[in-house]
């Protein structure tokens, strides 16, 4: 992993909820690979392997899932960015029951 504590300000809109100086890639790390593996861009998710090991990244994909993927993503995640075809997962620790994608309310309309 490399030395650099910080965030890249590319990855603030993944992480639109906190403040990037408040995240630690030590400390947050599942966080942290959760977001990038559900809503980054194929750069975000280059920067994500070059800060993590593939070994890392599997060990928390695995170990401790996060239900907020969409199930188009948890499938090309799990199948083809990790090569976990043959691994059984219980995708409804993964899959977020919320489908389609999610709009911002106008304003007033609550």
């Amino acid at each position: 992993m490399k030395k650099t504590m910080k965030l890249p300000r590319s990855l603030k809109p993944i992480f639109w909820s906190n403040n990037l100086n408040h995240l630690n890639i030590y400390k947050n790390k599942n966080y942290i690979i959760h977001q990038i593996l559900i809503y980054g861009t194929m750069e975000d998710i280059r920067w994500l392997f070059k800060t993590y090991s593939k070994k890392e990244i599997i060990g928390v994909f695995v170990n401790k899932p996060s239900k907020n993927y969409p199930a188009e993503v948890y499938h090309f995640i799990k199948n083809y960015l990790l090569n976990l075809k043959s691994l059984e997962l219980e995708a409804d620790k993964y899959v977020t029951s919320v489908s389609g994608p999610v709009r911002q309310r106008a304003s007033g309309s609550f």
